[in-house]
């Protein structure tokens, strides 16, 4: 195919603006920086590190409809000048692939001479304005805010592709994160490389991209994370804060640098800048603007990097070096560095430690810690790692992760604490730790004191054997905490059992995390009863095994039409076999609890051993949902019976109390009300602060 004069005068402009941007990256970070970036560049990112990307099919232009609402939740602005092509393509990808999020779509035209005005008014659901002169990009976007009507604007460059998901994942960022003030999206070059997660500003004024011609899909890259500035290709920020901020500063129009003056402006009212790679959107770099920072509307760039450097002067003057590596000009900035190891990346829809794991994580990065988590089993998996992304965990995963020893080998001189999970885990992580990271606090998760729970399942079934296995299980965790610097529990039950067998250890509570969502449903729309644990942990097969057999048939002698519904992963035959006495509904593993929790009039913790803080208390009586429980499954929790919970141990007395609980609306109410006062006192993110502060963010130390 023959190029045109003006296809072959890009080529050109683009290939003369990268030796000379060559050059000014030799005189500004030098030749070993630069030389970095040019391997970075020229390196191939496996096809299979590349994500699939839509890119729309090229074809001939024909009128189309865009989804449009009168009361938009977002005005997406596109400013153009000419390229209508580019802008064709962008127009068809959110067309393609329509937000669940109402929208509007505003292109401004900023005077084109291509067949932009004709196009255009072809497509339905589309607000086109047309400016009276050309001003450039920030007269442009300021034109397009004045028309939104939307709570949020987000500025879209005409040459990039919004892939499938892009909007929804920036707004769900400001639900997630009320303190965000604007967000970004990860942006892509068409062959699928990274092309900025978020960027960097150096001292000087000078700034680069984060993760530029590296795998999209690099841990390092992939979460949310706070930035010096997210390019304005495409970005989300609150309309009616962008309007108090003046929108974008004309002290650098036509263009250049608005976008990170934005960023500083909206950080300087206490508010985040953040990168969502999530939201992802192809970005065909260069295409309005060109490369050559000599000509053009590129040439202001230059000019505006004096202007920015001159009013931000004095937080610049904290900031990194320039040719510093991008990251680790992030990571240097003043947060404590929190790494977390478990087994495998927690599912907190499946059991309680995956839920209070993530919790834990998301509490960490509520706290403003740089927070990694990292899998011994190196596995990506799947929805569960992408949560933690989502939440600015760095989440690690094969074939990024290797091996445990290797990672350690090159990330650990990182961190400030390591925290782990599970004795049997960090009993071989010790060594390496103490190698690789010298210099960080080692904290040893119990989750639960596994010793105990062992030794108490053993004497139930009287099983010499199995008491000598929890007798080696507890010589094993006492080792482990022992070499530890601080040892976590889940209650002051378990604290002062190790008061005793390891007196000479630092051990603190961290229990078991709940957001509390409140009353739910009334009792008269309430019925039914509910039980939810996972079956890998034994305790929960022996507790439902024992209720159909010993109490629930008392219980369905009074209650004739309830039913009882249990919910639980991984469930053994010996459990599913259960499905067949009368009312009982075995539903397995269920990805959304609400209906449940809300719907259910009472839960159940028939457990006859275990150990630590039980999650699936603290779940229901988060939802407003009264519990039966036996005097195990409350261990360590702060409730009174008949007061927050009824408690019975023997099966009628068990039986008697459902029942009970179930008929009297009065008593239902004040256990219920008294259920959730208890979970807002002891198992919220606020009641797990101090401990949080003081030993995972080495606040003892400041």
């Amino acid at each position: 195919m023959r190029l045109s004069w003006s296809e072959v005068r890009f080529l050109i402009d683009r290939s003369t603006g990268l030796f000379h941007r060559g050059l000014t990256s030799l005189r500004t970070r030098g030749l070993g920086s630069t030389w970095r970036r040019v391997l970075r560049q020229f390196r191939p990112v496996p096809a299979s590190r590349r994500p699939s990307l839509y890119l729309p099919a090229h074809a001939p232009f024909a009128p189309f409809a865009l989804p449009h609402s009168a009361a938009p939740r977002a005005s997406v602005v596109i400013p153009v000048f000419n390229h209508v092509a580019h802008t064709l393509a962008c127009l068809r990808a959110l067309a393609a692939h329509p937000p669940a999020a109402a929208i509007e779509t505003i292109v401004v035209d900023d005077g084109s001479s291509d067949d932009t005005a004709a196009w255009m008014a072809q497509v339905n659901g589309l607000r086109y304005h047309r400016r009276a002169a050309n001003g450039g990009f920030i007269a442009a976007c300021n034109d397009g805010a004045a028309l939104a009507r939307g709570e949020f604007l987000v500025l879209l460059n005409n040459d990039t592709v919004p892939q499938p998901g892009w909007l929804d994942a920036l707004l769900a960022t400001f639900e997630a994160h009320r303190n965000a003030g604007l967000v970004g999206a990860q942006l892509l070059y068409p062959d699928g490389r990274l092309q900025e997660a978020g960027g960097v500003v150096f001292r000087d004024g000078s700034a680069a991209n984060v993760g530029r011609f590296e795998a999209p899909d690099d841990p390092r890259f992939a979460c949310l994370r706070d930035v010096d500035y997210a390019s304005g290709a495409a970005i989300a920020v609150p309309r009616a804060l962008f309007l108090e901020l003046g929108g974008f500063d004309t002290r650098y129009a036509p263009a250049y640098y608005e976008d990170t003056d934005l960023a500083f402006a909206i950080r300087a009212r206490g508010l985040r800048t953040l990168v969502q790679p999530a939201a992802r959107v192809v970005h065909d770099e260069g295409t309005s603007g060109g490369t050559d920072t000599r000509t053009g509307p590129k040439a202001s760039q230059v000019r505006n990097r004096a202007v920015f450097a001159d009013k931000w002067a004095a937080l610049l003057a904290g900031h990194a070096a320039p040719g510093s590596d991008p990251l680790d000009a992030l990571a240097r900035r003043p947060a404590p560095r929190v790494l977390l190891i478990d087994a495998e990346a927690p599912r907190p829809d499946r059991d309680s430690a995956s839920l209070r794991l993530h919790h834990l994580l998301a509490l960490l990065v509520d706290e403003g810690a740089q927070v990694t988590f990292v899998p011994a089993d190196c596995a990506h998996a799947g929805e569960a790692t992408a949560a933690l992304q989502r939440l600015g965990v760095e989440a690690w995963y094969a074939p990024y992760l290797a091996s445990l020893p290797a990672w350690l080998h090159a990330h650990g001189s990182r961190f400030d604490t390591v925290v782990v999970s599970r004795h049997h885990l960090l009993r071989g992580l010790l060594p390496l730790l103490r190698r690789h990271a010298p210099q960080a606090r080692v904290v040893f998760d119990s989750v639960d004191l596994h010793y105990l729970r062992e030794r108490r399942a053993a004497e139930l079934a009287g099983d010499a054997a199995a008491r000598r296995a929890a007798e080696r299980t507890r010589a094993a965790e006492l080792d482990v905490i022992a070499r530890s610097d601080a040892t976590l529990v889940v209650s002051a039950a378990e604290r002062e059992l190790l008061a005793a067998d390891a007196p000479g250890a630092r051990v603190e509570v961290l229990s078991n995390l709940h957001r509390v969502s409140g009353p739910g449903r009334p009792f008269a729309e309430r019925a039914d009863v509910v039980f939810v644990g996972g079956f890998r942990h034994p305790p929960n097969v022996d507790a439902v095994r024992w209720f159909v057999a010993e109490i629930w048939p008392r219980v369905r002698a009074r209650l004739p039409d309830a039913r009882f519904h249990c919910i639980g992963g991984d469930v053994p035959a010996e459990v599913a076999a259960l499905a067949a006495s009368p009312g009982v509904h075995m539903h397995g593993h269920v990805p959304d609890l609400a209906p449940y929790m809300d719907g259910a009039r009472v839960a159940v913790a028939p457990l006859r051993f275990g150990a630590g803080v039980k999650g699936k208390v603290n779940l229901s009586m988060a939802h407003g949902q009264p519990v039966v429980a036996t005097s195990c499954a409350i261990e360590g929790m702060h409730l009174r019976d008949g007061v927050d919970v009824a408690v019975a141990d023997a099966p009628e007395a068990f039986a008697d109390a459902v029942v009970a609980l179930y008929g009297d609306e009065a008593r239902w109410q004040r256990l219920a009300a008294n259920g959730l006062r208890n979970v807002a006192e002891h198992f919220s993110f606020d009641a797990a602060r101090d401990v949080v502060r003081r030993v995972l963010m080495r606040g003892d130390e400041r």
